[in-house]
């Protein structure tokens, strides 16, 4: 007796083909920029021609624009996973400065993309921002907001206005990156190693168990149960070549 071998259907194939272009969009763009990248080495990486590629997307902005919201649904929803996790206030709010910290150096196409609109903003060019901040940033920070006034209603956290440990955590893990050249130069050791980056994180969240928790030893037992429960990412060569050139440029921007 033979059993045939399933195929797929033409819209699954279509689905497999669409998700290969925006997966090389993806490494293009976030390599190169929308002015760099070019619309021949996606077609060449995915695995098709250019005019299969202008037909699920009509150009290069719009190819653009799909490969950066792809990644920012990502970025939403492993978000909101650690926000929506069975877990305390507190613990919630630990965990998600914790995957923001591993965002910044590990998820390199969202950080170079993001580096990027921002700096068409500053010049005041056509960028994606707006969006961003509809789908991404505000329901985020809303979703934030929200874990940290329940921890102080609690009594878990301190009684503090709540934005303020909002930028406790966030603020901390953005200057620690942005300021990496000048550490560099300034202290002698390159703080994106990835030895530099296992302990940055660890302190930064063993800080916040003994600054924002009303009981400390509360704070520190978290701590150290969110840093055991949360490998750090490895980071790869290719996660450097695009993170640091970033970095760079937003610091260096006229």
């Amino acid at each position: 007796m033979t059993t045939s071998t399933p195929t797929r259907t033409q819209g699954e194939r279509a689905d497999h083909t669409r998700a290969r272009i925006l997966d090389a969009a993806i490494r293009e763009f976030s390599e190169n920029g929308l002015a760099g990248a070019r619309t021949e080495q996606i077609a060449e990486e995915a695995g098709v021609n250019k005019a299969l590629l202008y037909y699920y997307f009509k150009g290069k902005e719009e190819l653009y624009v799909a490969a950066l919201e792809a990644v920012v649904e990502t970025v939403r929803a492993n978000s909101f996973a650690v926000l929506e996790a069975d877990a305390p206030a507190g613990e919630r709010f630990l965990r998600i400065i914790l995957n923001h910290f591993d965002r910044m150096y590990s998820n390199r196409a969202f950080q170079s993309l993001m580096q990027q609109e921002m700096i068409r903003l500053h010049r005041g060019e056509s960028n994606a921002m707006g969006p961003i901040s509809e789908k991404l940033m505000r329901p985020l920070w809303a979703r934030v907001k929200t874990v940290v006034e329940e921890g102080i209603a609690v009594g878990e956290l301190i009684p503090v206005e709540w934005s303020q440990l909002i930028y406790a955590g966030l603020g901390a893990n953005v200057f620690y990156f942005l300021s990496a050249p000048m550490t560099k130069w300034a202290q002698g050791y390159d703080p994106l190693e990835p030895a530099a980056l296992d302990i940055r994180r660890k302190v930064a969240i063993e800080y916040l168990g003994q600054a924002i928790f009303m009981d400390r030893q509360h704070g520190a037992r978290v701590a150290a149960r969110v840093l055991a429960s949360t490998p750090m990412p490895e980071i790869s060569a290719m996660g450097n070549k695009i993170i640091r050139p970033a970095i760079e440029t937003v610091l260096n921007r006229p």
